[in-house]
Protein backbone atom coordinates (compact mmCIF):
# COMPACT_ATOMS: atom_id res chain seq x y z
CA UNK A 1 0.00 0.00 0.00
CA UNK A 2 2.80 2.41 0.89
CA UNK A 3 4.47 1.60 -2.41
CA UNK A 4 1.25 2.32 -4.31
CA UNK A 5 0.82 5.66 -2.55
CA UNK A 6 4.43 6.65 -3.24
CA UNK A 7 4.34 5.58 -6.89
CA UNK A 8 1.06 7.40 -7.55
CA UNK A 9 1.41 10.30 -5.13
CA UNK A 10 1.26 13.03 -7.78
CA UNK A 11 -1.98 11.78 -9.33
CA UNK A 12 -3.55 11.05 -5.94
CA UNK A 13 -2.63 14.51 -4.63
CA UNK A 14 -4.40 16.25 -7.47
CA UNK A 15 -7.41 13.92 -7.33
CA UNK A 16 -7.86 14.74 -3.64
CA UNK A 17 -7.42 18.43 -4.43
CA UNK A 18 -10.04 18.07 -7.18
CA UNK A 19 -12.56 16.49 -4.81
CA UNK A 20 -11.97 19.14 -2.14
CA UNK A 21 -12.34 21.92 -4.72
CA UNK A 22 -15.55 20.38 -6.07
CA UNK A 23 -16.99 20.11 -2.57
CA UNK A 24 -16.08 23.72 -1.87
CA UNK A 25 -17.52 24.87 -5.18
CA UNK A 26 -20.72 22.90 -4.59
CA UNK A 27 -21.31 24.37 -1.14
CA UNK A 28 -20.42 27.94 -2.06
CA UNK A 29 -22.35 27.75 -5.34
CA UNK A 30 -25.39 26.33 -3.58
CA UNK A 31 -25.29 29.10 -1.00
CA UNK A 32 -24.91 31.80 -3.66
CA UNK A 33 -27.72 30.30 -5.76
CA UNK A 34 -30.10 30.32 -2.81
CA UNK A 35 -29.11 33.88 -1.89
CA UNK A 36 -29.98 34.96 -5.43
CA UNK A 37 -33.26 33.08 -5.27
CA UNK A 38 -34.22 34.76 -2.00
CA UNK A 39 -33.25 38.17 -3.36
CA UNK A 40 -35.63 37.67 -6.30
CA UNK A 41 -38.39 36.09 -4.18
CA UNK A 42 -37.70 32.68 -5.71
CA UNK A 43 -37.69 29.24 -4.12
CA UNK A 44 -34.51 27.87 -2.60
CA UNK A 45 -33.20 24.40 -3.45
CA UNK A 46 -31.55 21.60 -1.53
CA UNK A 47 -27.89 20.78 -2.02
CA UNK A 48 -28.81 17.66 -4.00
CA UNK A 49 -31.10 19.68 -6.25
CA UNK A 50 -28.32 22.18 -6.86
CA UNK A 51 -25.79 19.43 -7.66
CA UNK A 52 -28.12 18.05 -10.34
CA UNK A 53 -28.96 21.48 -11.75
CA UNK A 54 -27.83 22.95 -15.04
CA UNK A 55 -26.30 25.89 -13.17
CA UNK A 56 -23.82 23.64 -11.38
CA UNK A 57 -23.18 21.49 -14.46
CA UNK A 58 -22.33 24.41 -16.73
CA UNK A 59 -19.85 25.84 -14.23
CA UNK A 60 -18.06 22.49 -14.04
CA UNK A 61 -18.12 21.77 -17.77
CA UNK A 62 -16.90 25.17 -18.90
CA UNK A 63 -13.80 24.84 -16.73
CA UNK A 64 -13.10 21.26 -17.74
CA UNK A 65 -13.40 21.92 -21.46
CA UNK A 66 -10.90 24.77 -21.31
CA UNK A 67 -8.41 22.68 -19.35
CA UNK A 68 -8.57 19.77 -21.76
CA UNK A 69 -8.42 22.11 -24.76
CA UNK A 70 -5.20 23.48 -23.30
CA UNK A 71 -3.67 20.02 -22.96
CA UNK A 72 -4.97 18.89 -26.36
CA UNK A 73 -3.41 21.86 -28.13
CA UNK A 74 -0.19 21.61 -26.14
CA UNK A 75 0.26 17.92 -26.94
CA UNK A 76 -0.06 18.54 -30.68
CA UNK A 77 1.52 21.98 -31.01
CA UNK A 78 4.71 20.89 -29.22
CA UNK A 79 5.25 18.27 -31.92
CA UNK A 80 5.97 21.02 -34.43
CA UNK A 81 6.75 24.19 -32.48
CA UNK A 82 9.66 24.77 -30.10
CA UNK A 83 10.70 27.33 -27.50
CA UNK A 84 14.45 27.66 -27.14
CA UNK A 85 15.51 27.43 -23.51
CA UNK A 86 12.26 25.94 -22.18
CA UNK A 87 12.17 22.50 -20.53
CA UNK A 88 8.61 22.27 -21.87
CA UNK A 89 9.90 22.14 -25.45
CA UNK A 90 11.94 19.89 -27.68
CA UNK A 91 15.28 21.39 -28.76
CA UNK A 92 15.23 23.46 -31.96
CA UNK A 93 15.86 21.20 -34.93
CA UNK A 94 13.86 18.33 -33.44
CA UNK A 95 10.51 19.54 -34.72
CA UNK A 96 8.23 16.89 -36.16
CA UNK A 97 7.12 13.35 -35.39
CA UNK A 98 10.69 11.99 -35.10
CA UNK A 99 11.95 8.69 -36.49
CA UNK A 100 10.74 5.23 -35.53
CA UNK A 101 14.09 4.64 -33.86
CA UNK A 102 13.79 7.76 -31.73
CA UNK A 103 10.22 6.85 -30.80
CA UNK A 104 11.05 3.16 -30.23
CA UNK A 105 8.23 1.83 -32.36
CA UNK A 106 7.98 -1.06 -34.79
CA UNK A 107 11.30 -2.81 -35.26
CA UNK A 108 12.90 -0.48 -32.69
CA UNK A 109 10.49 -1.35 -29.87
CA UNK A 110 12.12 -2.92 -26.82
CA UNK A 111 10.93 -5.69 -24.52
CA UNK A 112 9.58 -3.02 -22.17
CA UNK A 113 7.73 -1.10 -24.88
CA UNK A 114 3.92 -1.18 -24.83
CA UNK A 115 2.54 -3.94 -27.05
CA UNK A 116 0.90 -1.57 -29.50
CA UNK A 117 4.18 0.32 -29.98
CA UNK A 118 5.64 -2.83 -31.52
CA UNK A 119 2.52 -3.55 -33.55
CA UNK A 120 1.88 -2.17 -37.00
CA UNK A 121 -1.08 -0.73 -38.86
CA UNK A 122 -3.95 1.01 -37.13
CA UNK A 123 -2.93 -0.09 -33.63
CA UNK A 124 0.39 1.72 -33.78
CA UNK A 125 -1.23 4.71 -35.49
CA UNK A 126 -3.86 5.00 -32.74
CA UNK A 127 -1.44 4.40 -29.87
CA UNK A 128 1.01 6.92 -31.32
CA UNK A 129 -1.69 9.58 -31.02
CA UNK A 130 -3.62 8.20 -28.04
CA UNK A 131 -2.77 10.99 -25.60
CA UNK A 132 -3.96 13.71 -27.95
CA UNK A 133 -7.01 11.68 -28.96
CA UNK A 134 -8.15 11.21 -25.36
CA UNK A 135 -7.55 14.88 -24.53
CA UNK A 136 -9.47 15.91 -27.64
CA UNK A 137 -12.40 13.61 -26.93
CA UNK A 138 -12.70 14.77 -23.31
CA UNK A 139 -12.54 18.38 -24.51
CA UNK A 140 -15.34 17.81 -27.03
CA UNK A 141 -17.51 15.99 -24.49
CA UNK A 142 -16.97 18.75 -21.93
CA UNK A 143 -17.66 21.42 -24.54
CA UNK A 144 -20.90 19.74 -25.59
CA UNK A 145 -21.82 19.29 -21.92
CA UNK A 146 -21.19 22.98 -21.32
CA UNK A 147 -23.37 23.94 -24.26
CA UNK A 148 -26.25 21.67 -23.20
CA UNK A 149 -26.16 22.64 -19.53
CA UNK A 150 -25.55 26.27 -20.40
CA UNK A 151 -28.57 26.35 -22.67
CA UNK A 152 -30.73 24.81 -19.95
CA UNK A 153 -29.56 27.38 -17.40
CA UNK A 154 -29.96 30.22 -19.89
CA UNK A 155 -33.49 29.14 -20.81
CA UNK A 156 -34.43 28.88 -17.14
CA UNK A 157 -33.43 32.52 -16.74
CA UNK A 158 -35.30 33.42 -19.93
CA UNK A 159 -38.50 31.78 -18.71
CA UNK A 160 -38.16 33.34 -15.28
CA UNK A 161 -38.14 36.76 -16.93
CA UNK A 162 -41.01 35.81 -19.30
CA UNK A 163 -38.82 35.64 -22.40
CA UNK A 164 -38.71 32.96 -25.07
CA UNK A 165 -36.25 30.06 -24.66
CA UNK A 166 -33.63 29.48 -27.37
CA UNK A 167 -32.57 26.44 -29.34
CA UNK A 168 -29.21 24.74 -28.81
CA UNK A 169 -27.87 26.17 -32.07
CA UNK A 170 -28.99 29.67 -31.13
CA UNK A 171 -27.37 29.35 -27.71
CA UNK A 172 -24.06 28.09 -29.13
CA UNK A 173 -24.05 31.07 -31.50
CA UNK A 174 -24.88 33.52 -28.71
CA UNK A 175 -22.60 36.02 -27.00
CA UNK A 176 -23.56 34.43 -23.66
CA UNK A 177 -21.99 31.12 -24.67
CA UNK A 178 -18.85 32.55 -26.23
CA UNK A 179 -18.27 35.00 -23.41
CA UNK A 180 -18.27 32.12 -20.92
CA UNK A 181 -16.09 30.03 -23.22
CA UNK A 182 -13.47 32.58 -24.24
CA UNK A 183 -12.90 33.94 -20.75
CA UNK A 184 -11.72 30.45 -19.83
CA UNK A 185 -9.69 29.90 -22.99
CA UNK A 186 -7.71 33.12 -22.69
CA UNK A 187 -6.62 32.28 -19.14
CA UNK A 188 -5.45 28.81 -20.22
CA UNK A 189 -3.46 30.18 -23.15
CA UNK A 190 -1.86 32.78 -20.88
CA UNK A 191 -0.87 30.10 -18.37
CA UNK A 192 0.76 27.90 -21.03
CA UNK A 193 2.62 30.79 -22.64
CA UNK A 194 3.81 31.98 -19.23
CA UNK A 195 5.07 28.53 -18.25
CA UNK A 196 6.95 28.11 -21.52
CA UNK A 197 8.57 31.54 -21.23
CA UNK A 198 9.19 31.77 -17.47
CA UNK A 199 10.84 28.34 -17.37
CA UNK A 200 13.60 29.64 -19.63
CA UNK A 201 14.95 31.98 -16.97
CA UNK A 202 13.41 30.80 -13.69
CA UNK A 203 14.06 27.57 -11.75
CA UNK A 204 12.37 25.32 -9.22
CA UNK A 205 14.90 22.99 -7.68
CA UNK A 206 13.97 19.32 -7.95
CA UNK A 207 10.96 19.82 -10.23
CA UNK A 208 10.87 18.02 -13.61
CA UNK A 209 8.98 21.05 -14.92
CA UNK A 210 12.11 23.15 -14.39
CA UNK A 211 15.64 22.92 -15.68
CA UNK A 212 18.33 22.12 -13.09
CA UNK A 213 19.21 25.29 -11.21
CA UNK A 214 22.67 25.64 -12.73
CA UNK A 215 21.65 24.88 -16.31
CA UNK A 216 22.18 27.53 -18.97
CA UNK A 217 19.16 29.59 -19.98
CA UNK A 218 19.74 28.50 -23.57
CA UNK A 219 19.44 24.77 -22.83
CA UNK A 220 16.17 23.35 -24.13
CA UNK A 221 14.11 20.33 -23.17
CA UNK A 222 16.00 19.41 -19.99
CA UNK A 223 13.97 18.77 -16.84
CA UNK A 224 15.31 18.84 -13.29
Amino acid sequence: MRGFLRDNALTLFFLVALVLALVGQAISGWSMHNDEQLASAGATVSLLQYLTSSSFAVDIAENWQSEFLQFYLYVFVTVWLVQRGSPESKPPGKEGRETDEEQRVGAYATAESPRWAAAGGWRRAVFSRSLGIVMGVVFLLSWVGQSVAGRAAYNADQLASYQDPVTWVAYVASTEFWNRTLQNWQSEFLAVASMAAFSIYLRQRGSPESKPVGTSHAMTGIGG
